[in-house]
């Protein structure tokens, strides 16, 4: 798949963005207008080739207009500035940083919420359905759904740490390494030397260990809210699901309110920014 974007990088010159469509689209959405210049511009040329690679499709009469496309895009390339390549090397160019994203080409943008029907099996192996409301889904493999409603939001809600098109496009960088059979853990591949370390595996553990920390400490929070009417956490108590919808939840805060972000987890902003900051911007 890495070989077709390649191909396609190559023989499809990206169009350049209309200059008052750029900035109605930063003005929208102030933690990108924050950016410095530099990052502005790259995010800018790379959300000209992400909209080269991808194709929207609005759902039940939706009109996917060139606002909306340019939209998701420059929240999804938004992790993408000073990430490394997905293999754990620096990338050579800055388009190359979209093979994170290379497993799929459809993104489906519904008007709002989706209810999708649920069966999980409980410890005792008894059978549970229920009826979930969903503003995004990405599935290993295959295509995106967004809910536009929420997408739209994605300026006032930066406020209080979300963001369903950076949730999703994180998921898409947790699952893109999975085996046939394995589920997203929350645990992307890291850059070589990642925090000091000498091997992959060692890497991996100093991850996993400061994560299982912050998510078990984050369950417990959420556990205190809801039993005893302690404060609820800032942040979405989906985010108590599991290890990979902790990671996509707090990877949301990470971009949109560094700063309370950092307030509230200061020892996973160290290990964000080893991660997303851990390569030097590169020409586009």
């Amino acid at each position: 798949m890495s070989w077709l974007a390649s191909l396609r990088r190559r023989w499809r010159r990206p169009a350049p963005i209309p200059e008052a469509l750029w900035r109605d689209t930063l003005a929208a959405l102030p933690f990108l207008a924050a950016l410095d210049g530099g990052d502005r511009a790259r995010l800018r040329l790379l959300c000209q080739h992400f909209l080269v690679e991808k194709e929207f499709s609005g759902a039940n009469g939706l009109v996917v207009t060139d606002a909306m496309a340019l939209s998701i895009a420059a929240q999804a390339c938004r992790p993408l500035l000073h990430l490394h390549g997905p293999g754990g090397r620096a990338p050579r160019r800055a388009p190359d940083l979209l093979d994170w994203y290379d497993d799929f080409v459809g993104i489906v943008l519904q008007p709002g919420a989706v209810l999708a029907r649920r069966k999980v099996h409980d410890a005792a192996g008894v059978v549970h359905e229920y009826t979930e409301a969903l503003a995004g889904e990405a599935m290993d493999g295959g295509p995106l759904m967004l809910s536009w409603e929420d997408v739209a939001s994605a300026g006032e809600r930066a406020a209080i740490g979300h963001n369903v098109v950076i949730h999703e496009f994180v998921h898409k960088m947790d699952m893109r390494e999975l085996q046939a059979g394995e589920h997203p853990q929350g645990a992307p591949t890291l850059p070589q030397g990642f925090l000091g370390t000498r091997k992959p595996r060692e890497a991996r553990a100093r991850w996993q260990r400061v994560m299982k920390e912050h998510f078990e400490g984050f369950r417990e929070a959420v556990s205190m809210a809801e039993r005893f009417g302690g404060e609820p956490p800032w942040l979405d108590d989906y985010a108590a699901k599991d290890p990979a919808e902790f990671f996509a939840v707090t990877c949301e805060a990470y971009f949109v309110s560094r700063e309370r972000f950092g307030q509230e987890f200061p020892a996973l902003l160290a290990l964000y920014d080893a991660f997303f900051l851990s390569a030097r911007p590169l020409s586009v």
